[in-house]
């Protein structure tokens, strides 16, 4: 039957090219020919449904097209999202299915896309992107099938021997962490196990068999306690377990009674000895906590720094530079780079022979590796190391050194080797503020900014000055969805702290240490020393006198998954891409911050073992207050139950509170939340009750709490939070208001370190 012929429309000069089908490819026009048809509302429906998916592969082209953006990061990003996406499912199942996704995602964009020549960018992207996915979720996999440990299977006391793998000493504690190697007494197999030792026992070890008898290398045997490594106390805290696991400790514990040296340590213990001596060597020169903190610069050894000023480095937003990472490593070889390039200049015939800048690379990567091998090389050091190699060898080229490419290739470097560090607050806040710091630094009006132009060195130093606390505001802002996630609080003048902070650290500390300890091989480094205690107890006076200012820290109730992967898109957007295209990250970073200031506080916490609830409450003056069942000697509980519940102010005794009434055995509460009133019966010890009289209670309970495992009869109208169910569960965050339980075990699924832990 042949088609209803086109009537052109009067006055439309493209209604005649429309009727010929010149231009099919216009959804309008089409969709005028349909209805003129007579397909009317039906066929343009259809007509819809099969022209969007080519107009949205129209759009995504012409965007990967004009965006000019570099593919390293994005794919760097990929890799990380398979592995964060392992991390986040729950079964193998679940992890199989997302390898079978990708690959197909993979197969679907090559069978589609293939002859397709305006499909070339959509294709090449679809197919990377999936199969580097992929890749993440595979090599997590694999190294946590590799390197996992199973726990051991409860608390036990029992004699070991053993070989000492790595030492730390951690004179601030009191006490020394051995990591060793031992056999297991029931099965033959070998186990890793973590002992702390006390220094009064080291000491009498030290005493009797040399200095070096608990060193790297010794055979040793002990009674000890031993655990299993501890998932975490509250949803939101540290997971312990985890970390264990992928370290390959099966147990942690302490020394009961002394300790049998078996094999001495050799007496040369390679770069351990040395550590230690030189950071024996620098507290000895530097006195107090300056010389604790000289010590850390120098060899990245943290054991002697104290409480009270490592909390004040927190707190004002200066913990980066404790840890050694970008920072210190960067200082180190950007001053051998600077002193051997000047040195090699003064000889005009080897300058005319050899690029100096060659030469003097190659003397900053021997710096930069000796001086990460000294620190211990921990992954945010190797990091860091990589990507300062990186810088060298663009320098040596006469390449851009600061890009984004760089970055991109040492974190692909280490999730290579580490897959999971990831998840670590160490890998994501080193990473997070390098990119924040080449972002900036390399966006246009930076560049424009920077520019050299004539002016007075006045003005010169106050433009650098300027762009110091703008890359500084710009890391805070970058790193706050972080340290909030892992550590549920902020600092928020650390920005004003890290303008002074960082210059000093790097253009006087550190150099003046390494001055220092080179001026002593002849005895001629105090008045260096003295100047570099100086400037470290000028480091810790900002550090205290920032943390000590009102509203300096602010605590906030553990984030959701969503709403920190929706601020690590829009980072990631704002960083990676160029043009305009990159404002399109504020639109998740602002999501997040709604989805942030909407987060409820727990009304209940509980922990793991039912000892320690804490329950939020509001005061006369308005303030919030905790009021803690227990008044608990344990820092990390305390600190656990007061960071989770957004409070700063010491916890109150519950049996002290007048709203409670508490017994010998139990503490009744009542709380008003949602509209209704909660009782809550939580139970204070492990006597004995007379069950008749428990379940008349837990009869008028509508949440029970107890440490211990109480009889069926025990039935409350809603929860029931005893031992035979917080095994199952772990800790618990109770909102009341919305009748909402979220629970360690919800967030763990079937993953090595958890798997015997809730059965």
């Amino acid at each position: 039957m042949a088609d209803t012929p086109i009537i052109p429309i009067a006055g439309d000069p493209d209604s005649n090219a429309a009727a010929e089908g010149t231009d099919p490819a216009k959804p309008d026009r089409a969709a005028a020919r349909l209805w003129q048809r007579g397909g009317g509302l039906s066929s343009l429906a259809g007509m819809r449904a099969r022209e969007l998916p080519r107009m949205f592969g129209d759009q995504a082209e012409r965007f990967l097209a004009e965006a000019g953006f570099d593919r390293a990061p994005w794919l760097a990003a990929v890799f990380a999202s398979g592995i964060l996406t392992w991390f986040a499912l729950k079964t193998p199942w679940q992890w199989a299915s997302a390898i079978g996704l990708g690959l197909l995602a993979a197969l679907f964009a090559l069978a589609l896309w293939r002859d397709r020549v305006e499909r070339d960018l959509l294709r090449q992207a679809v197919i990377a992107c999936s199969l580097i996915f992929v890749a993440g979720v595979s090599v997590i996999w694999l190294r946590s099938a590799v390197v996992g440990a199973q726990a051991i299977d409860r608390p036990v006391v029992e004699r070991v021997q053993g070989y000492v793998l790595e030492r730390q000493d951690q004179p601030s504690r009191d006490r020394i962490r051995l990591t060793m190697a031992v056999r297991d007494a029931a099965t033959g197999e070998g186990r890793k196990i973590r002992v702390n030792v006390p220094i009064e026992a080291a000491a009498e070890v030290a005493e009797a068999n040399g200095e070096g008898a608990l060193a790297e290398g010794a055979v040793l045997r002990m009674r000890v306690r031993l655990m299993p490594p501890a998932s975490p106390m509250l949803p939101g805290a540290y997971d312990f377990a985890r970390a264990a696991w992928f370290k390959g400790l099966a147990a942690s514990g302490s020394l009961v009674g002394g300790i049998d040296v078996i094999e001495p340590a050799p007496q040369s213990q390679g770069i351990a000895e040395i550590q230690r001596a030189l950071s024996a060597h620098v507290r000895s020169r530097v006195d107090g906590s300056a010389g604790t903190i000289a010590a850390a610069f120098a060899t990245g050894d943290r054991g002697a720094i104290g409480e009270a000023d490592e909390d004040a480095m927190r707190d004002a937003g200066l913990t980066h530079l404790l840890a050694i990472s970008g920072l210190h490593v960067s200082a180190v070889i950007a001053a051998t780079y600077f002193v051997a390039i000047k040195l090699l200049a003064l000889f005009p015939g080897l300058a005319l022979r050899v690029r100096l800048p060659v030469m003097a690379a190659l003397a900053g990567a021997i710096a930069g590796i000796a001086y990460t091998l000294l620190t211990g090389a921990q992954v945010p050091t190797v990091r860091s190391c990589v990507a300062a190699m990186l810088v060298l060898i663009a320098l040596a080229m006469g390449r851009d050194a600061l890009s984004l490419r760089m970055v991109a290739v040492a974190a692909m470097f280490v999730l290579l080797l580490w897959p999971e560090s990831i998840v670590g607050p160490s890998f994501q806040m080193s990473f997070s503020a390098v990119l924040a710091i080449v972002a900036v630094s390399t966006s246009a009006p930076a560049r424009a900014f920077l520019a050299a132009r004539e002016e007075s060195w006045l003005k010169r130093m106050g433009r650098g000055v300027f762009m110091l606390f703008i890359t500084g505001l710009v890391i805070e802002i970058a790193l706050m969805p972080i340290v909030m996630f892992h550590f549920h609080r902020a600092g928020v003048y650390g920005a004003f702290a890290n303008v002074i902070a960082i210059p000093l650290v790097t253009f006087v500390s550190m150099p003046l240490i390494a001055i220092a300890l080179v001026f002593d091989i002849v005895g001629l480094g105090a008045p260096f020393w003295w100047v570099a205690e100086m400037s470290l107890k000028m480091l810790l006076g900002i550090a205290h006198f920032t943390a000590g200012q009102p509203g300096a820290v602010k605590l906030m109730p553990q984030m959701s998954w969503i709403t920190i992967a929706c601020f690590t898109l829009g980072g990631l957007w704002l960083a990676l891409w160029n043009g305009r295209a990159r404002l399109l990250g504020f639109v998740p970073a602002a999501l997040a911050g709604l989805m942030l200031f909407a987060t409820p506080i727990p009304d209940v916490l509980v922990g793991r073992d039912g000892r320690h609830v804490g329950i939020t409450i509001k005061a006369e003056d308005g303030s919030r207050r905790l009021l803690s069942l227990r008044d608990s000697r344990s820092s990390y509980s305390r600190d656990n139950l007061l960071e989770l519940s957004s409070v700063t102010s010491d916890p109150i005794p519950l049996a002290e509170w007048d709203g409670a009434r508490c017994s010998a055995e139990f503490c009744v509460i009542t709380l008003s939340r949602g509209g209704r009133d909660w009782s809550l019966l939580l139970a204070r010890n492990r006597e004995m009750v007379e069950e008749r009289s428990l379940a008349a209670a837990c009869e008028r309970a509508d949440i029970v709490v107890a440490d211990r495992y109480l009889p069926s009869s025990c039935a409350p109208r809603w929860l029931k939070a005893d031992r035979d169910m917080l095994e199952r569960t772990g800790g618990l965050a109770i909102d009341l208001e919305n009748e909402r339980i979220i629970s360690v075990a919800s967030g763990q699924g079937e993953h090595g370190w958890w798997l015997g832990q809730g059965d």
